[in-house]
C-alpha cells in the first residue's frame, strides 16, 4: 500500500509537471495583453464584446469574484470532515490550473486576432465563472476521485463549459449574466454524469460505516464559507453587468432572494429533520440556491418582492430535493451526489432559466425602459422580438443539459481508464493522507466521528 501511495503521488506531481509546462508554451505563444484604446479603436476581426467591458471594470470587482471562486467554493466542497483538508488543497489545485486554462481556451473563441489572444480583466473574470463550474462539478464525485482524476476532470470540463459558453452568449444572444445555465445548471449535471459513469458500489457501505458514529461538531468549512457567499457572490452575479445601473438591479435581486431562501429552510427543516434549529450545511445549502435562482433573472424586470419570492420558493423546494429526491437519485439511477450539486445548483439552475425565460416576455420599452439596451441589446435593436428571445432563452435549457450530460458521460469515460483508478481501500487510504497534519497529537478513534456534512442528512 506504501507502494501505491507512493506512485499515486509521484503520478500527481508528474502530471501537475506537464500540465504547467504546457501552459507556460501555450501562454509564451499565444497570449498578450490587450492594447488599450478606445472601444472604437478595436480591430473588426476581434470579437470585442467582452474586451471592451475593461474600461467599465473596476478591481474591486475582480476581487470579489476571485475571492468567491477561491474561498466560497473552495470552502464548499469541503465540507467532509473525512475529506476536508484534502479537499481543500485539491479545490486550490483545481482553480490554479483551470483559471490558467480557461483563459486559454476562453481566448480562441473570445480574444483570438492574427494568431494571438489578448487578455485583459475580464479574461480573468470569464476564467473564475468557468472555473466556478469546474468546482461545482468536483462536489458531485468528491472523496471517490483521485486529485489526479480532478485535473483531468478541469482539463476536459473548461473545453466543454467554454463551447457551451460561447453557443450561448455569442452565437445565440441568451442573457445569463449570472450564469445560472452556463455555470450551476452546467456544472451540476455534468458532475452528477461523471458521477453516474463513475458508480461505485463499495462507497455505499463505506458512508454507513463512517456514519454510524458521526458525532456533531461544528462545521467550520460550512460556516466560513457560507459567510463569504453572502459578502461576495452579488459581485458574482453581477460582474458582467458593466452598467451601474444594471449591476444595483442583479445585485439588490441577489440580496433579497438570498435572504427569503435562508428563512425558507428555517420554515421547513424542523418539519423534515427532528432538529428545532437547521445545522449550518442546511443553511450554506438555501444559500447556494437562492443566488443561483438569480443567476438569469438578476438584472432582468425583477420587483422587491418578485426576488423575494422567487427565493422563498427555491429555498423550499432544495430541502425537498434532500430529502426526497436524492434517494431516488442514488437508489433509481445510480448517482452518487457527494455534496448535493444536484439540490444546491442543478435545480436552482433550471428554474432560476425559466424565471428568466418568463421575465424576457416582460421586455418591452415601456417596462424596461433604457434598461432594455442593457438587457436585451438585439430587441431594443429590432432585430429580434419579445417572443423570439423568450423561446431563445428557453431552448438554451436543453442545450445545456445536453452538452453537460454527453460532456459528463465522455469525462466520466475517460477518468474510468484503468490506469486512472485505484482500488477502494487505496483511494480511502489516499484521502486520509491529508490528515496526518491536521491529526497529529490527536486520537486517530476520534476521526470515525466526525460530522460528514450534508450527507448525512439524506
Amino acid at each position: 500500500m506504501a507502494e501505491h501511495t507512493a506512485a499515486s503521488r509521484l503520478r500527481l506531481s508528474g502530471l501537475c509537471f506537464l500540465l504547467q509546462i504546457l501552459n507556460i508554451l501555450l501562454f509564451a505563444v499565444f497570449v498578450r495583453y490587450s492594447p488599450e484604446g478606445s472601444p472604437g479603436r478595436c480591430p473588426p476581426q476581434l470579437n470585442c464584446s467582452r474586451r471592451n467591458e475593461d474600461s467599465g471594470f473596476q478591481q474591486p470587482r475582480f476581487q470579489d469574484v476571485h475571492v468567491q471562486v477561491l474561498l466560497s467554493f473552495g470552502l464548499l466542497v469541503a465540507f467532509l470532515s473525512r475529506y476536508g483538508p484534502g479537499s481543500a488543497a485539491t479545490s486550490i489545485l483545481i482553480t490554479a490550473f483551470a483559471i490558467q486554462w480557461a483563459v486559454l481556451i476562453q481566448g480562441v473563441f473570445h480574444f483570438f486576432l492574427n494568431g494571438k489572444i489578448y487578455v485583459g480583466a475580464q479574461s480573468m473574470v470569464s476564467a473564475d465563472f468557468c472555473t466556478a463550474a469546474v468546482l461545482i462539478s468536483t462536489g458531485a464525485v468528491l472523496g471517490r476521485v483521485s486529485p489526479v482524476q480532478m485535473l483531468l476532470l478541469a482539463l476536459l470540463e473548461v473545453t466543454l463549459c467554454t463551447l457551451n459558453e460561447y453557443i450561448l452568449l455569442s452565437l445565440m444572444g441568451v442573457s445569463d449574466s449570472g450564469r445560472s445555465l452556463t455555470v450551476h445548471t452546467f456544472g451540476a449535471y455534468f458532475g452528477l454524469m461523471v458521477s453516474r459513469v463513475l458508480y461505485q458500489p463499495h462507497k455505499d457501505k463505506r458512508k454507513r460505516e463512517e456514519q454510524q458514529d458521526k458525532g456533531h461538531q461544528t462545521d467550520v468549512f460550512a460556516v466560513v464559507g457560507t459567510i463569504y457567499l453572502w459578502i461576495f457572490w452579488p459581485s458574482f452575479t453581477s460582474t458582467t453587468a458593466v452598467h451601474h445601473n444594471a449591476e444595483n438591479w442583479a445585485v439588490l435581486n441577489t440580496y433579497f432572494s438570498l435572504v427569503a431562501s435562508t428563512v425558507s429552510t428555517f420554515i421547513l427543516s424542523p418539519v423534515l429533520y427532528e432538529e428545532s434549529t437547521p445545522r449550518m450545511v442546511q443553511i450554506q445549502d438555501a444559500t447556494l440556491a437562492g443566488l443561483a435562482m438569480m443567476g438569469m433573472a438578476g438584472e432582468m424586470l425583477v420587483t422587491p418582492f418578485g426576488a423575494l419570492i422567487a427565493g422563498f420558493l427555491v429555498g423550499l423546494i432544495s430541502p425537498l430535493g434532500f430529502r426526497f429526491f436524492t434517494p431516488v437519485l442514488h437508489s433509481r439511477l445510480k448517482i452518487q451526489d457527494t455534496c448535493g450539486v444536484h439540490n444546491t445548483h442543478g435545480l436552482p439552475g433550471i428554474l432560476g432559466a425559466l424565471l428568466g425565460t418568463l421575465l424576457t416576455l416582460l421586455a418591452t420599452a415601456d417596462t424596461y425602459g433604457y434598461r432594455l439596451e442593457l438587457v436585451f441589446p438585439l430587441v431594443a435593436q429590432g432585430s429580434r422580438t419579445v417572443t423570439d428571445q423568450a423561446f431563445i432563452q428557453l431552448s438554451a435549457l436543453p442545450l445545456t443539459l445536453l452538452f453537460a450530460v454527453l460532456g459528463g458521460c465522455l469525462t466520466g469515460a475517460v477518468l474510468k481508464i484503468k490506469v486512472l483508478r485505484c482500488s477502494p481501500d487505496a483511494q480511502y487510504k489516499e484521502n486520509a493522507v491529508f490528515l496526518e497534519a491536521a491529526e497529529e497529537g490527536s486520537d486517530p478513534s476520534a476521526s470515525g466521528k466526525e460530522e460528514l456534512g450534508i450527507s448525512t442528512l439524506v
